[in-house]
């Protein structure tokens, strides 16, 4: 159902920033479809909490530096592919 296909959801390995927000935007529209409704901290701890331990960091400095209550998914979206970006170009240097 939609609703375990939520509770199991989590970033697949080596899938972007980019794809994950579709696949759960995807979800997420499916079930309002369905009368589900989201508080904006509900969904965007989700987000959090479905990203490997690899963005733990990244995780722990939005947590603690973002109001989660009234940050709306597309900015915590940016957030993080601003930072997978930068990861990007980070690995990029090194080689």
């Amino acid at each position: 159902t939609l609703v375990r296909e939520y509770e199991l959801l989590r970033i697949k390995q080596g899938e972007s920033i980019f794809d994950f927000q579709k696949c759960f935007t995807h979800l997420i529209n499916h079930l309002i479809d369905f009368g589900r409704k989201f508080e904006k901290e509900e969904l965007n701890l989700k987000v959090l909490q479905c990203l490997d331990k690899s963005w733990q960091t990244k995780m722990i400095a939005i947590e603690e530096s973002k109001d989660l209550t009234s940050m709306n998914l597309a900015t915590l979206f940016g957030k993080l592919r601003e930072h997978e970006q930068k990861l990007h170009i980070f690995e990029e240097n090194e080689l």
